[in-house]
């Protein structure tokens, strides 16, 4: 590993502070380093707030060391004014002479503009310093961008039999219990970590009547991401906790249209196109990552029509003999790895 490839990985580890606090804006991580040295740091903390390159230049003591010192940043930075002056103005400013980026900006408001501004102004730019990883740190912004909907990924567990539910009753549903709960609680506690890192969680009716999920972070100190809820047919009792107002909820549905204090219900127009719909709603308003929670008919339209990005799927320690299948699913296995008792496998789409 090079010198450039050691200070692009430090970027990499300090974007990674800024999810779940970030979107719809990138994470990225800047390191300014002066004759070996590191003299500065800095990362996107929030959205609307400083970018990494200002907080980075901020953090360094004296600037004068700034000219003769090359900053290293994931994400080629901004040259347009929107919530915050442009970063790559700010570079000038400083008359730092070199400039490394991991990858360049794909949004049509800064691709390729920030490093020619820099280049422009007589700065030195390296560009496609791990570049990969620094495209897959910010996969669900690329994928915002360039698909025009949200980063999609679907979680679910299954025992080693290869069933998500019990056989539950016709007549009735029931609460989540001990007899059909698949993993560890340590899993739990991950999957709760995960939440706060998407912009929105989906479940649809059946996992929601049957379940009377939270859909929030209460295990983990994080942001809880927007509730999204499929009940088209509105056959949701209002007493669940997704009716709760507690968070932010948007309930699709084929007959209301209405919105009080953090529920929002949305109109559906075609159940032939729901998917399609739904994610287009949740571009519309400007929600970048979702994570599909259940149940198995909803995971499995998303994986039939190839409207996923990933796939995070536990193997639980456990067997139903009988019950509702999981889904079906072909992708690239990317990784695998336990946690506690449980096989964790990362898939995803070819």
């Amino acid at each position: 590993m090079n010198f450039d490839e050691k200070y692009m990985l430090r970027c990499l580890e300090l974007a990674k502070n800024g999810f779940g606090n970030v979107a719809p804006n990138p994470i990225v991580g800047c390191v300014i380093v002066c004759e070996g040295k590191v003299i500065g740091e800095g990362y996107h903390q929030e959205y609307g707030k400083a970018h990494a390159e200002v907080n980075a230049i901020h953090s360094v003591r004296d600037k004068s060391l700034l000219q003769k010192s090359t900053l290293y940043v994931n994400l080629e930075p901004c040259a347009h004014f929107g919530k915050t002056p442009p970063c790559a103005n700010l570079i000038i400013e400083h008359n730092i002479p070199r400039v490394v980026i991991g990858c360049v900006d794909s949004y049509s408001e800064v691709s390729g503009k920030g490093i020619e501004k820099l280049r422009n102004a007589g700065i030195e730019v390296t560009v496609g310093i791990l570049e990969n990883e620094s495209l897959q740190l910010n996969k669900r912004f690329f994928t915002f961008h360039n698909k025009k909907r949200p980063y999609v990924i679907l979680k679910w567990a299954e025992t080693q039999d290869g069933f998500i539910d019990v056989d539950r009753p016709l007549d009735k549903s029931r609460d989540t219990t001990a007899d059909n709960w698949i993993t560890s609680p340590l899993s739990k506690q991950l999957i709760h970590k995960w939440r706060s890192e998407e912009a929105a969680i989906m479940v649809g009716t059946t996992t929601a009547l049957n379940d009377n999920p939270q859909l929030n972070v209460r295990e983990w100190n994080g942001k809880n991401p927007t509730r999204i809820v499929i009940d088209l047919q509105d056959r949701l009792p209002q007493t669940l906790h997704v009716f709760d107002k507690s968070i932010p909820t948007l309930v699709f549905s084929l007959s209301k249209e209405t919105s009080t204090n953090n529920l929002t219900f949305v109109k559906i127009n075609d159940t032939k196109t729901l998917l399609k719909e739904v994610l287009n709603e949740l571009y519309k308003r400007n929600i970048q990552s979702v994570i599909v929670e259940g149940g198995a008919k909803l995971l499995q339209s998303f994986i039939d029509q190839h409207l996923w990005d990933e796939a995070r799927v536990f193997v639980g320690n456990k067997k139903f003999k009988s019950g509702l299948k999981a889904p079906s699913l072909k992708g690239n296995l990317i990784a695998e790895e336990m946690i506690d008792v449980d096989h964790l496998k990362w898939i995803v789409n070819n």
